[in-house]
């Protein structure tokens, strides 16, 4: 239906009178309304919860960046879902094994090794590192890292691409498994950390709890990068972030925002309009690159409302239209979490209030 009026197409030919707002449901699968505004809909005073926060990962001192014995730093979290931040600075000096729920980590910085009795997975930036549930497994540090990591209650799975293939965005022959090496044979005292209904307790092994010598199937951690990702891009049309999906449940989505070229139909609008994402709360955190020239804050993680109006300023939006004829490229890096029940902010974790 169309009511009252309206661009004759959405995203395309806007004036600067026009303020283009999508209502969206299943994240932007579902049904939508496009408003056309008066008003700049992201300007606004809050109160309450309803708010955007933004945190500054660079300089959040985690429990593993104070002691090797510590651990991460929880950030936002619901039933379904947990955010984490980790900035580790040496490797740990037990096991650690997580039966609360499926792992993976984007490393923002650093390297190293994650220790698997799978065999060893090294890591480094724009790695993402999955680990299922139950996988007994050590980070070593190489290099001082800044990892933000999401665990799930439910499984974590590779999204079917309708109509695209098993290749594109996500050709599975790219990830990295376990390089596998002979059993560690060693005897003594050997401590697994087990993450247990939100509470770590300990198990003591007397022999090396990597003693495998073989393994098959089909459940193993692997990594991946995001060098590897294919984008897609249309010509005439902002993609939406739902076609950039990495790894899902039923109601968590991890999604890459990657460098890529510009539309290059005239009229095409460049950026992100203003939305209301209605059924999934957005995480952000800003990896790397530029928006609209401006180098991003990289190590900040941004959290927006399902519901909550935002979207690229109206200063941004109408340089982007100013700039058709000399920019043909976004190199932004944006990794992108998605909860569709809403997630609330640790309260140990200083925000600053966006909104």
């Amino acid at each position: 239906m169309t009511q009252g009026a309206t661009a004759q197409q959405a995203h395309r030919n806007l004036t600067p009178e026009h303020k283009e707002e999508e209502l969206t449901r299943q994240g932007f699968d579902g049904r939508s309304t496009v408003f056309y505004r008066h008003g700049d809909p992201t300007r606004y005073r809050s109160t309450g919860r309803f708010r955007s926060t933004s945190v500054d990962g660079n300089t959040l001192v985690t429990g593993d960046l104070k002691s090797a014995e510590g651990l991460p730093q929880r950030l936002y979290y619901n039933t379904d879902c947990t955010i984490w931040l980790s900035r580790r600075a040496e490797s740990m000096p037990w096991f650690r094994r997580n039966v609360d729920g499926d792992e993976c980590w984007f490393v923002h910085q650093g390297g190293g090794t994650v220790e698997t009795e799978y065999g060893d997975i090294p890591f480094a930036e724009g790695d993402y590192v999955y680990l299922p549930k139950g996988v007994t497994h050590r980070w070593r540090i190489d290099q001082g890292v800044f990892l933000l990591g999401v665990e799930t209650r439910d499984e974590l799975q590779v999204p079917t691409y309708a109509g695209l293939g098993r290749h594109a965005p996500f050709d599975a022959d790219l990830i990295r498994t376990p390089q596998f090496k002979p059993p560690t044979l060693e005897k003594g005292e050997f401590e697994v950390k087990v993450k247990y209904d939100q509470e770590y307790s300990s198990l003591i092994f007397d022999r090396h709890p990597f003693d495998a010598y073989g393994w098959k199937g089909d459940l193993f951690p692997f990594a991946f990068n995001i060098e590897d990702w294919n984008v897609l891009m249309s010509d005439s049309l902002h993609i939406p972030p739902t076609m950039a999906v990495f790894m899902c449940t039923e109601t968590v989505n991890i999604i890459n925002l990657l460098p890529r070229p510009l539309e290059r139909k005239p009229g095409t609008e460049r950026v992100p309009w203003y939305h209301r994402n209605a059924d999934f709360d957005e995480v952000h955190l800003m990896h790397g690159g530029r928006k609209q020239g401006t180098s991003l804050q990289t190590g900040r993680i941004d959290h927006d409302p399902q519901g909550i109006n935002h979207g690229v300023s109206e200063e941004d939006r109408q340089k982007s239209r100013e700039e058709w004829g000399s920019v043909d490229y976004t190199d932004w890096s944006v990794i992108m979490i998605e909860a569709k029940n809403p997630v609330r902010l640790d309260p140990d974790v200083p925000a600053d209030i966006v909104a």
